[in-house]
């Protein structure tokens, strides 16, 4: 995902991207505890991610 991808989503659309994102990190970091996680640095790009949308978020928060 990137900054580019996501500016333009509403304040509601960025809130349920971000749940969505958390929630498949859950998910992640359960399989990668157990080892079955093929890729663990997948576990990076989905904190970028969250960072990502929370940036965006704040600044639309803000009226940037």
């Amino acid at each position: 995902m990137k900054f580019s991808d996501v500016k333009d989503l509403s304040v509601v659309d960025v809130n349920r991207k971000i749940r969505e994102v958390k929630e498949k990190m859950f998910e992640s970091k359960m399989k990668n505890a157990m080892g079955q996680l093929s890729n663990p640095a997948s576990l990076r790009g989905l904190r970028r991610d969250v960072a990502r949308l929370k940036t965006v978020l704040t600044s639309k928060v803000r009226g940037a």
